[in-house]
This record gives C-alpha cells, sequence and structure tokens, in this order.
C-alpha cells in the first residue's frame, strides 16, 4: 500500500473501532521495545512478579511482535471504558474491583477485536493479524503509549486525559504497514502521590513499578497460596482486585461511566449481605459468577480471601 493508502485504511480502521463501542484506539508501527525489556528485565531480577513466571518466560514475545506474528509491522491498540459509579451497598461487605462487574472482559475485547481484524482483512485481504487481551505475552500499557493513548501513571496504569485509566486495553498485531500516531511523550502526573500514599500495602514504588507481593490486586487474584497474615487489616475488605490507587487519581474525578451492559453490576452482587457473602456456596458462586472474570480465580481461592477478611 502507498501512503494514501495506508491513511485510508487506518481512518476506516479508527471508524469502524468507533462503530463497535471502543472508547480509544492508536496505532504504532512494530519494533522491539529494548528500553521496557531493560525495566521488565529489572523488574523480575528483584523478584516483584512474586509467583508469576509467565511473565518471566515471554520477556523476549513482551517486547517485540514480530515473535508474536511473523513480519509484524503494526501495532493497533484499542481502550474500553469500563469505569462504573456502582458499589456494592451492603454494609461492611467484601468488596469487588469494578473491572470484574458482569462478564468477563477477555472475552468482550476479544469479541470486538476479532471483529475489528476481520473488518481489516474485508478491506486489506493480504492483511493477516493476532489479537492480544490481557492474557496475551504483550506489553499492552507501553503499547498503548507508542500508539498515543496516554502516558504509564506512577500506579503503572494506563492514563488518558480523556477517559482516565479505568479502560481495559487490546491489541493487535498486524503483517501491514499502517499510518502512525505519534507516542505519548508528556508525563501529566507531576508531583502529584496519592496512589502511591494511598496503597494500603505499600506497594507501588516510587520508579513506577509496582511490588506484585504487596498488591492486593495480586495476593486476591493471582496468589495461589495463603495470603501472608502481615496483611491481616491491610486489604480494605477488597475480596478480588483493587480500584484504590486509581479511586484517589486526580484523573479518575470527571471520568464518564460506560454504558456497556456486558460490565454492569448485577442486582444479586450489588445487594448481597456480609452474612450472605460469608455463607457463599460453591453452586452459587458459580451461578453469580457464571460469566465473570471470578470465576476463573476459582470458588477456593475467593472463598479463602472471605475468610481473610473476616476471620
Amino acid at each position: 500500500m502507498n501512503f494514501s493508502s495506508n491513511r485510508d485504511l487506518s481512518r476506516k480502521i479508527k471508524d469502524f473501532a468507533f462503530s463497535i463501542g471502543l472508547d480509544l484506539i492508536g496505532i504504532a508501527p512494530s519494533k522491539q521495545l529494548k528500553n521496557h525489556s531493560e525495566i521488565l528485565n529489572r523488574w523480575l531480577a528483584a523478584g516483584m512478579n512474586a509467583d508469576m513466571r509467565f511473565i518471566s518466560a515471554g520477556v523476549e514475545k513482551r517486547t517485540n511482535p514480530s515473535l508474536l506474528l511473523d513480519n509484524a509491522k503494526s501495532v493497533v491498540v484499542v481502550g474500553l471504558n469500563y469505569y462504573s459509579a456502582e458499589k456494592q451497598v451492603g454494609q461492611g461487605v467484601p468488596i469487588i474491583s469494578r473491572y470484574a462487574y458482569g462478564n468477563d472482559y477477555h472475552k468482550v475485547v476479544s469479541e470486538k477485536l476479532n471483529a475489528l481484524l476481520e473488518f481489516i482483512i474485508s478491506c486489506e485481504p493480504c492483511a493477516s493479524g493476532k489479537v492480544c487481551v490481557d492474557s496475551a505475552p504483550i506489553l499492552e500499557k507501553a503499547w498503548a503509549r507508542e500508539a498515543g493513548l496516554g502516558w504509564i501513571g506512577k500506579n503503572t496504569i494506563l492514563i488518558n486525559k480523556e477517559t482516565g485509566s479505568f479502560m481495559f486495553l487490546g491489541e493487535i498485531v498486524l503483517n501491514i504497514e499502517l499510518q502512525y500516531d505519534k507516542p505519548f511523550t508528556e508525563d501529566f502526573c507531576g508531583n502529584c502521590r496519592a496512589c502511591i500514599d494511598s496503597c494500603p500495602t505499600n506497594a507501588i514504588n516510587n520508579d513506577r513499578t509496582i511490588d506484585a507481593r504487596k498488591c492486593i490486586s495480586w495476593l486476591t487474584v493471582e496468589n495461589k497460596n495463603v495470603i501472608p497474615e502481615e496483611y491481616k487489616g491491610k486489604l480494605a475488605d477488597r475480596v478480588f482486585g483493587c480500584d484504590i490507587c486509581q479511586d484517589v487519581c486526580p484523573w479518575n474525578k470527571e471520568i464518564l461511566p460506560n454504558d456497556n451492559p456486558d460490565f454492569k453490576l448485577s442486582e444479586s452482587i450489588k445487594k448481597m449481605s456480609k452474612e450472605e457473602w460469608l455463607s457463599l456456596s460453591f453452586d452459587y458462586f458459580n451461578e453469580l459468577f457464571e460469566k465473570s472474570s471470578i470465576k476463573r480465580a476459582t470458588y477456593v481461592r475467593f472463598a479463602r480471601n472471605i475468610k481473610f477478611l473476616f476471620s
């Protein structure tokens, strides 16, 4: 394709992305992110990945899209707003992170990205691509920055001036050249330390890294073992994930809630009492979270978290 064709196809891709409900989209040229590779290796060497060995196993892929797709030339990055003003109403109940409201975001975002990839191929039959959503070995936030979607905040989360940070990210690695957006080079965190100072477990380091071993999200979601007693009384009633560092971020003060029915907090979960959570059965867990990302954590780990909070 020539420059004019690249520009026209890129515009069509963005228009289609917005038409299927995506909130952000940017396009970056595929390349190896050497600087991020060095940062990631230092983080891993310090053991801050906890027991997430899958991260160390895929360092090169995370920073080099050509290892995900032969002849990779472009990385399309999208964002989907999941912010909700809704909250659980029971007094003293275990709190679920907003990203786990409603249906599993992996499936929701993947469906939209697969539809976008099909559209790209319909426009350019020689195109092929690899869809990535969270679990694929790719540095999502780094690529979002490369695609001009925002900066990486002190809490390591991508922040966009208009939409804030409550955004699911997803990527399509493509074998075709497109018109590229400028990388986002500014940093609007300034001297703010709200996220760092508000973390109950001091998991956010001063160098824009997270020590997963201390992070409430890791402790309650990925952690397969017992939660260390040193965190007793420090989880702020969080039973699955944590929104604290995003809740206090000034860039999230005036963002609009999503209107996606897939991410709606169900009335059953919203109104559950503390007593109902404490007596949660295996069968009711599976019923409540049948389509949720919470189900991936298993009933055993979820029940462990509740017991840790209230025993």
